[in-house]
């Protein structure tokens, strides 16, 4: 363990001295970061706490669905954990610029291995286990739970994150050993698409649209056996589940067997990994040393498309698209996007909204508004990954830019307009095509496209904006930057202004589509509400548009090299 805590002390220094090199006024944007991520923490909190008392009111199934809601976060979590550390493990411990040092020293190679397997866990997990303590905490409360439950949680979870973080390991160093070396950066290819291939698997096992098709169950008994069945017992999911069910229930020797039972698994997981690691882990490194080959050798003439640009602007243009082509990590992530968005209109597809014992007409509007909602939030999780980390991408090329003739302005807004037709396109074809599919007014058709147009810019403002406010130029691999304090602060803001706007249009859109329901007009005073809450959300949106860019802008010229 001393090697071990050798080779993790520069990370723990460097942690220190981040926050001793920080200049006063910063303090400032410290304690705004974490009021923003109280609030939204107590948020969620006080949003499950009240989904968990209204489901445990309905009498004989209340429990049940409770207990079906949270294995089901479990499962998701885990997956999440897995794919995580999958991302994190490859660049800490393949793609690192400080490994050829650190494997020079006179330290085993499985011990570089056991410290940055720590170091690549702590990144992959802080932010999913954060994100479920405040749902654990209100089952806690509304189950009454006593000191058992709480005690348990850490047992529990820590073992939970260490399998995760486990299988993702051994997947990796397995995959390095297959995939050629001058083809690395080609595995997040093949583990993008492996993802979501399970991903798409499991939402199709699940079969969400039977939740709307009263003609699947034959009877009352043989819905609830369905959500009574259980879940694998060969899943760690399932261990943890039955161990926080029995602390909830004050049955100590229950929850300590369960808990047993996946501490022993994770014991058992991770020796393995050991030895698979002390075997082929440093083979496996050794080839990811040699010279790297594109898959394409040819590139695109880039300089064409942007001629018509005046000079910095076209420099900068030339520059980012160059960038993006020639790095895989980046542009192989528009499988991860096609996956996306082949799943989420297909189960919009499948629903049987006629067989719906809610009338279909008014259904199919509501689905529309709350898709809205959720085809912005993918949004914002795309904008994370692309957009948010566009100016972290820079790394220690950035004295260019800063010394460059062009200002810091221009930079970020040429860096906005790059992203912002893409994924305007994107999420405006996710709202056509399941509008299309929901058969949908024209009202709520103008609606949703009209919002969606002025939320787009907004949410990449955000991303490109907070993202400039909190670079990283010393990140291995610059897409974990959204997991930093600056990227929980642009999922949050993205997040209010979502809700604000869905809260917002809620109580218009309506009385205007049950008056053209019930073919009726409008009263004056609603016609003034509607007007005034459209007007509100164009304001809103471009605030949230200018401030963030203005923000990223002052930020960044106070930035030291």
């Amino acid at each position: 363990m001393a090697h071990i805590m050798t080779l993790m002390r520069p990370r723990l220094l460097s942690i220190k001295n981040s926050r001793r090199s920080q200049h006063h006024r910063s303090a400032k944007v410290t304690y705004l970061l974490g009021s923003v991520g109280v609030l939204f923490w107590g948020g969620l909190f006080a949003l499950c706490h009240r989904a968990l008392t209204y489901f445990r009111g309905i009498d004989e199934i209340g429990d049940i669905l409770n207990f079906k809601l949270l294995s089901m976060v479990l499962i998701t979590a885990f997956a999440l954990l897995i794919f995580s550390s999958i991302l994190t493990t490859l660049s800490k411990l393949y793609l690192s610029r400080d490994l050829p040092i650190v494997h020079s020293m006179p330290v085993s190679s499985y011990r570089i291995f056991i410290a940055r397997w720590i170091d690549a866990t702590i990144d992959s997990s802080w932010m999913v286990i954060i994100y479920i303590l405040p749902i654990l905490m209100a089952y806690g409360i509304v189950y009454r739970a006593g000191p058992i439950y709480y005690l348990s949680i850490p047992l529990q979870f820590a073992p939970f994150a260490l399998t995760a973080s486990a299988i993702g390991t051994i997947a990796v160093i397995l995959t390095v050993m297959i995939v050629p070396a001058n083809r690395m950066k080609s595995i997040f290819i093949f583990l993008s698409i492996l993802f979501f291939v399970v991903l798409y698997l499991a939402i199709r096992l699940l079969k969400p649209e039977n939740m709307v098709d009263p003609d699947v169950f034959d009877s009352v008994l043989v819905y609830v056996s369905t959500l009574q069945a259980p879940e694998s017992p060969l899943l760690p999911t399932t261990w943890v589940f039955d161990a926080m069910k029995s602390s909830l229930d004050g049955n100590l020797r229950s929850s300590l067997f369960h808990t047993g039972l996946i501490v022993s698994f994770t014991a058992t997981v991770c020796l393995a990994m050991f030895a698979i690691a002390d075997r082929i882990y440093f083979n496996g490194f050794s080839k990811t040393q040699t010279a790297q080959v594109r898959l394409y050798r040819k590139g695109l003439r880039i300089d064409r498309l942007t001629a018509w640009f005046p000079g910095t602007i076209r420099a900068y243009t030339t520059k980012e698209i160059k960038t993006f082509i020639r790095d895989q990590t980046q542009w192989s992530q528009l499988f991860l996007i096609a996956a996306l968005v082949f799943i989420y209109v297909y189960n919009f597809k499948v629903l049987p909204l006629d067989r719906s014992p809610i009338k279909t007409a008014y259904l199919q509007n509501l689905l529309s508004f709350l898709n809205m909602g959720l085809a912005l939030f993918v949004l914002t999780a795309v904008t994370g990954r692309f957009a948010y980390p566009a100016v972290s991408t820079e790394k220690d090329a950035f004295w260019l830019v800063k010394t460059s003739p062009g200002s810091i302005r221009h930079f970020l807004w040429i860096k906005f307009f790059i992203y912002y037709p893409p994924l305007l396109i994107l999420t405006e074809f996710l709202i056509i095509a399941t509008n299309i599919l929901l058969d949908v007014t024209p009202f709520m058709m103008a609606l949703s496209t009209a919002t969606v147009f002025f939320l787009v810019p907004s949410i990449v403002a955000i991303g490109i904006g907070v993202g400039a406010a909190f670079p990283d130029f010393k990140a291995e691999n610059p897409a974990q930057s959204v997991t930093s304090s600056g990227g929980l602060l642009f999922m949050i803001l993205s997040a209010g202004l979502i809700i604000a706007v869905i809260v917002i249009e809620a109580g218009p859109v309506y009385h205007i589509f049950m008056a053209d329901y019930w073919e009726k007009k409008l009263t004056f005073f609603k016609v003034m509400w509607a007007m005034g809450s459209f007007a509100v959300v164009i304001a809103l949106s471009l605030f949230a548009m200018i401030w963030p860019m203005k923000f990223g802008e002052k930020r960044l010229n106070h930035y030291q090299l």
